[in-house]
């Protein structure tokens, strides 16, 4: 049988391990979330329309509320991750905007 300390260092092992493998996952799914973003911030500018939409991102931050509910996540949390990656995609498609816009 294995001593507690010896197994709870296994099980915090495994424990980081998931967490590595959920880490990478999110940094590629953000990575190609971006990559959305960026096509839509080049259609925004070429077609001449604004870098942000506020009714989109307020229907987006009430459905990624209503998902971290059914997640059993956070609310708060999840407005205030998509705040912030909203405020990023609005700071790209400022800069694919034309000059004196």
């Amino acid at each position: 049988m294995t001593d507690p300390v010896t197994r709870a260092a296994e099980l915090l092992k495994e424990h980081r391990a998931s967490i590595d493998r959920l880490d990478a996952i999110l940094v590629y799914t953000l990575a190609e979330r971006f990559k959305h973003t960026q096509s839509v911030g080049r259609l925004k500018a070429a077609h001449d329309l604004p870098p942000s939409d506020p009714t989109r991102e307020a229907q987006q931050i009430e459905r990624l509320e209503r998902l971290a509910r059914e997640a059993d996540l956070d609310p708060e949390f999840a407005r205030k991750f998509l705040n912030f990656v909203i405020a990023e995609v609005i700071r790209h498609h400022e800069g694919l905007q034309p000059e004196g816009k």
